[in-house]
């Protein structure tokens, strides 16, 4: 049984020419449109803003405020407590807003009524139009002109799960999960030439698709919309409610003994104390 499954295996052979008129251009292209991507997203965007110091000053404030909120084991009792009482009343008051009239209304002052936002927000939304078309475009011509193509073999074996990633658009059920098609291998070139952006482009580019999707699911998942500035008042009340809540065990109390007993020089400054 094992000889026939093995002579399945190798009874299938792939076409030199799909390496050379699918695979190679498909890998190609996208590294082009990423480049391309990125050299327009800098052109269209420009420079960012440059913040005012208001709103460095409540963004360093909330800031401020979680290091306290992580960091208050390592604070003394009396010195957390201060802090606590003075970030809350701050945050009650609206010290730190940059707009007192948010807090004062209830809710987030018109973006559209600051030109700051509003630039803010259309390059947010240039930046996701250039990573949703071009990569639309992509999906589309590969669809179109190399659906149910198998392109390539894995040289590792994979379980049952991995079907449905890597032959997508392929209704074989009895092929080995190790064969990827034309629409799997596009996946794995989204999520796998991160590397090879920021070998060419840098660090931070604007050629890996992945890290927009990355961004858009974490604004949603903060219930806030690509491009829409932050409320700050909102959240400044849940630090504040976050501070209010914890309870502060100083964590280096009688630090100086148990470093002794851990080093073993207890005993020794006991004797040095008697004499």
């Amino acid at each position: 049984m094992s000889g026939s499954l093995e002579t399945m295996e190798q009874t299938m052979f792939l076409d030199p020419a799909i390496r050379d008129w699918v695979l190679f251009p498909i890998t190609i292209i996208m590294v082009l449109v990423g480049v391309f991507r990125h050299q327009l997203t800098i052109l269209m965007t420009g420079d960012p803003p440059k913040p005012e110091l208001k709103d460095i000053r409540q963004g360093k404030a909330l800031i401020r405020a979680q290091l306290l909120a992580q960091n208050n084991a390592y604070v003394p009792t009396s010195a957390f407590v201060e802090r606590k009482k003075y970030l809350c009343q701050a945050f009650e008051d609206g010290v730190y807003l940059k707009n007192k009239a948010s807090k004062d209304e209830g809710g987030l002052v018109n973006p559209m009524a600051d030109p700051k936002n509003m630039e803010v927000m259309m390059d947010g939304m240039k930046k996701q139009m250039m990573g949703i078309v071009p990569q639309t475009l992509i999906m589309g011509w590969i669809q179109f002109f190399f659906s149910g193509f198998i392109l390539i073999k894995l040289p590792f074996p994979l379980g049952l799960r991995f079907k449905q990633m890597l032959q997508s658009g392929i209704m074989t059920p009895n092929m080995d999960v190790k064969w990827v098609s034309s629409l799997s291998w596009y996946f794995l070139n989204l999520f796998g030439l991160r590397g090879v952006f920021a070998l060419i482009l840098g660090g931070e580019n604007s050629a890996d698709g992945t890290r927009d999707m990355t961004a858009m699911s974490t604004m949603g998942a903060m219930g806030q919309q690509p491009g829409q500035p932050q409320d700050f008042n909102k959240q400044f009340l849940g630090m504040k409610d976050t501070l209010a809540i914890i309870y502060h065990e100083w964590d280096l109390d009688n630090i100086e003994q148990r470093v002794l007993v851990k080093y073993g020089k207890q005993s020794r400054v006991f004797k040095s104390a008697h004499k």
